[in-house]
């Protein structure tokens, strides 16, 4: 599971920074997830090493422009290339009209099925590897934040060990590896757990934004791996984000230590804090690491790779984290 920020800024973009896109890729699936989709995502796609046609599904927070005016141009963009099979989009209320909206008027018509999903908080889409929830944030309109957990699976199959009990292989590896009881025709009886590894813990990823601190938000990120929040504002200006409901910095890293999450990612931020200000990136960075250590600030085309809770490695391309 690999997460590419495309977009890290909030309200307008920056010359270093587009507003909001998160890109979730599953190589299992060879899928591709989106997380918001603000003006010009398509755009940092054909800059990324994403292909667009992977594209499966896109989960939007809100209805605010920065995270959803790039949706008809990408839609479309798939639409004439011709190579995407099906994507479902889920998004609070309004956006099917919305869609339809840009439909109408600029005449278009997508040469793939898409299906909108008007979401309600809980489970929305689950799969035999995946189960994605959701839950109301607190922003000026309705807003969700979303949890994505990779299902628990066996570890490595012991193929060696079974050869040694002389268990014929086929069928029965596979129920072996699926940890269930096998029972041969000799009248032997195999328990997979007996040859299996330890159980690969799924993962779990929180996406956040807009939102000031919520007991929601919380929850969507307990014991998440990863937890993405915005940072729209510096702790010295906590006034405009309460004003605003928007998070500090210092309300991401409290939702991510009140969670029990693993890892903090920043973004959204306000670009209010460009390099020469008196408040600067760099220092969102301090004040929510002097919360939550284990924060790193996001930044466009930045790929992080989401660890099994060990050997964490972040990739570092393109910006650098102050730009």
């Amino acid at each position: 599971m690999q997460i590419t920020f495309l977009g890290t800024s909030s309200g307008v973009p920056t010359r270093s920074r587009n507003v909001s896109s998160v890109a979730l890729k599953l190589p299992q699936k060879a899928q591709l997830w989106l997380f918001d989709c603000g003006e010009g995502t398509q755009h940092q796609l054909l800059r990324s090493d994403l292909k667009s046609s992977q594209i499966s599904r896109i989960f939007i927070t809100h209805m605010h422009g920065d995270h959803i005016f790039g949706l008809m141009g990408l839609l479309a963009s798939c639409s004439l290339s011709g190579n995407v099979e099906q994507i479902d989009i889920y998004g609070p209320p309004g956006l099917n009209e919305y869609l339809q909206a840009g439909l109408r008027y600029s005449h278009t018509r997508f040469s793939f099925p898409v299906k909108v999903h008007a979401i309600r908080p809980g489970v929305i889409y689950e799969d035999s590897e995946f189960t994605v929830s959701c839950n109301l944030l607190h922003h000026r309109i309705t807003t969700f934040g979303y949890r994505v957990a990779e299902k628990d699976r066996p570890g490595p199959f012991d193929i060696e060990k079974a050869k040694e009990m002389q268990i014929p292989p086929g069928r029965v590896y596979g129920q072996l590896k699926r940890g269930e009881t096998v029972k041969l025709p000799d009248g032997r009886v195999f328990h997979g757990a007996e040859f299996c590894g330890p159980t690969e813990i799924g993962r779990k990823i929180a996406y956040c934004t807009d939102t000031i601190y919520c007991e929601n938000a919380v929850e969507l990120a307990r014991d998440a791996d990863v937890l993405i929040h915005e940072a729209t504002f510096s702790h010295q200006d906590a006034q405009l984000a309460f004003e605003r409901l928007h998070s500090t910095s210092t309300m991401a890293a409290q939702t991510a230590l009140a969670a029990g999450a693993h890892r903090l990612l920043i973004t959204h931020f306000s670009p209010r804090y460009a390099p020469g200000n008196p408040i600067e990136l760099k220092d969102l960075l301090y004040e929510a690491r002097a919360i939550f250590p284990n924060t790193d600030m996001a930044y466009d085309f930045m790929t992080y790779e989401v660890p099994r809770r060990r050997n964490v490695q972040l990739n570092k391309l393109g910006a650098s984290q102050s730009s």
